[in-house]
């Protein structure tokens, strides 16, 4: 098989869909990767990484498309590729449910496409949209802390507190992949960070990782 990985065009997005460990990984097992020339520049990964681990590096993204028969992306395709997704393989993070021309234009080009935050092991985990979560749970309590500044815009809040002063307030609702993340940023932070979940063994499971103290009878919320 040729898997065709193009540089990411959505506005912002730094990330490229495979590594050169990926690459090699492909090529190992028979398949040719082609590069679209400064994909991995986001990231900090050159043209020279990925043709040492076996890729060919292509000088436009409808090179790459083109010529391959499964394309892997990191986000969902945009307007500008709809006219190459023609009978592709397309694996990449697709979030149909809010994207109805994207989804029309999938169907009517019969390609496959195969959506990372669908992917699931028998245990019912999402183990391709877990990274992603843990990404967004760290920087929620960042991107929470600087809002929180008078510079900002916010009320004048620092999450530790000062002397005289208590730690800020945080309440995180759901004690998942993303929710645990952003309690150990919160907690590491100095704050006073209350979790609430409906599910017992996830809380329980914060609970013994950052030591918190059981506020709630029903095991409903946990502080720490």
């Amino acid at each position: 098989m040729i898997v065709g990985v193009p540089k990411e065009i959505k506005k912002d997005e730094k990330r490229v869909a495979m590594t050169p460990v990926g690459v090699a990984a492909m090529v190992a097992h028979g398949h040719k990767v082609l590069v679209e020339t400064s994909a991995g520049a986001g990231s900090q990964i050159s043209d020279a990484d990925y043709e040492e681990a076996g890729a060919t590096i292509v000088g436009t993204a409808k090179d790459a498309w083109m010529k391959a028969d499964m394309i892997v992306k990191v986000k969902e395709p945009l307007p500008a590729e709809y006219d190459w997704m023609n009978d592709k393989i397309i694996f990449t993070y697709l979030h149909l449910a809010a994207a109805e021309e994207l989804t029309k234009r999938m169907v009517s080009s019969n390609c496959i496409g195969i959506a990372y935050e669908t992917i699931e092991l028998t245990d019912g985990t999402l183990p391709l949209l877990a990274p992603m979560s843990e990404v967004a749970g760290k920087l929620a309590p960042q991107v929470g802390a600087h809002s929180l500044e008078a510079s900002s815009g916010g009320p004048g809040i620092l999450l530790a507190g000062v002397s005289g002063v208590p730690p800020a307030k945080v309440t995180i609702i759901g004690a998942g992949v993303a929710g645990q993340c952003a309690c150990e940023m919160a907690v590491g932070l100095g704050a006073q960070v209350t979790v609430l979940d409906v599910n017992p063994a996830r809380l329980r499971y914060v609970h013994d990782i950052h030591r918190g103290e059981n506020r709630d009878a029903r095991e409903q919320s946990r502080k720490y």
